[in-house]
């Protein structure tokens, strides 16, 4: 909300400063044809040389372009403080995130370990907590190994090992993986399709895709999680449609849904853990595949929709072949 009403004030300034410099341009205006005309009426009056200079346009023009130039410059300070502004917001966002996702597991473990301490913990219930405290360390590992990857992701410096799996075969078995670590059921995890071809993918990276996919599916729904998945190929491309039963997301958010630390609040499900890099991770991992991803939804509490399109290891050109196999002799 304080973000809004920043945001509204420096419009409202950026509009205010935008009148002030018209209204200097329409006073300038006004003044050089003021003189101009005195001095058509009284030109006779007054020495020749006097006449040339005040007719003389070079001044005139040179004012014009200092106040358009200044109107240009108060633009793109505008811009660039809007540009701040956002940064900033996301800034805040990803700390608040963070902060909470590493407190959370963190304050679990503690309360584990003091519990142990100072309490006698039936060895059953020991092996219980020190089962819990190493499922919380995976999660702050995985939340750390997350954003380390995607710094090196966006600085191109993260190697992945691509190689040709059966599309059908690979897709298949990482999606039943994410439905049985996320519990969804056997019989609401439904994965179709019949397609022979190959695709050029890093096994590790699609796992994170479709980990993410699942688990968003599982964390955005309010009744039993049911997931489709479709898979098949043509010519050129593999075409992956996983479809779920959660709360949907509006064509506003639709837009905003892959940018970073964006996330989705919905006032029946408000405490939704999450970083807003889950998706963002995705499309870029999608990206460096040759692929693309997009979103569809017929609105809230209708499910949602994501197309994953990657190039099929048949069509791939020369340079994607080298670019992603180069290790492959």
């Amino acid at each position: 909300m304080r973000g809004k009403h920043s945001l509204f004030y420096h419009i409202l300034i950026f509009i205010i400063a935008q009148l002030v410099w018209l209204s200097l341009l329409g006073i300038w205006i006004y003044w050089y044809v003021s003189n101009y005309i005195v001095f058509e009426k009284v030109g006779d009056q007054v020495s020749p040389q006097l006449i040339y200079d005040v007719q003389n346009a070079l001044p005139f023009i040179l004012g014009l372009v200092l106040l358009i130039g200044l109107s240009f410059t108060t633009s793109l300070i505008f811009r660039h403080l809007n540009v701040q502004l956002r940064i900033t917001e996301l800034y805040d966002n990803f700390i608040g995130n963070v902060t909470h996702e590493l407190k959370s597991p963190l304050s679990s473990i503690q309360l584990y370990l003091e519990t142990l301490k100072h309490r006698n913990v039936s060895p059953e219930k020991a092996k219980q907590f020190v089962d819990l405290m190493i499922k919380d360390t995976d999660r702050l590992q995985r939340l750390i190994n997350s954003i380390l990857e995607i710094s090196a992701q966006e600085k191109k410096k993260l190697a992945q090992d691509f190689q040709v799996f059966k599309a059908f075969v690979v897709v298949k078995e990482l999606i039943e993986e994410a439905c049985e670590k996320f519990r969804v059921e056997k019989e609401s995890c439904i994965i179709t399709g019949d397609t022979n071809c190959q695709i050029a993918a890093s096994g590790e990276a699609l796992k994170v895709v479709f980990d993410n996919l699942v688990d968003n599916a599982v964390k955005y729904s309010t009744k039993t999680t049911k997931i489709d998945v479709s898979i098949n190929c043509n010519s050129k491309k593999v075409l992956i449609d996983f479809t779920d039963n959660g709360i949907g997301i509006t064509s506003k958010e639709q837009k905003k849904i892959f940018n970073k630390f964006y996330r989705i609040y919905n006032k029946e499900i408000p405490n939704v853990k999450g970083t807003g890099l889950g998706l963002y991770r995705v499309r870029e991992i999608i990206k460096a595949h040759g692929g693309k991803i997009s979103v569809s939804s017929e609105g809230e509490n209708k499910g949602s929709t994501f197309k994953i399109e990657l190039p099929a290891y048949d069509a791939l050109s020369k340079r994607q072949l080298k670019r992603f196999l180069v290790t492959e002799k």
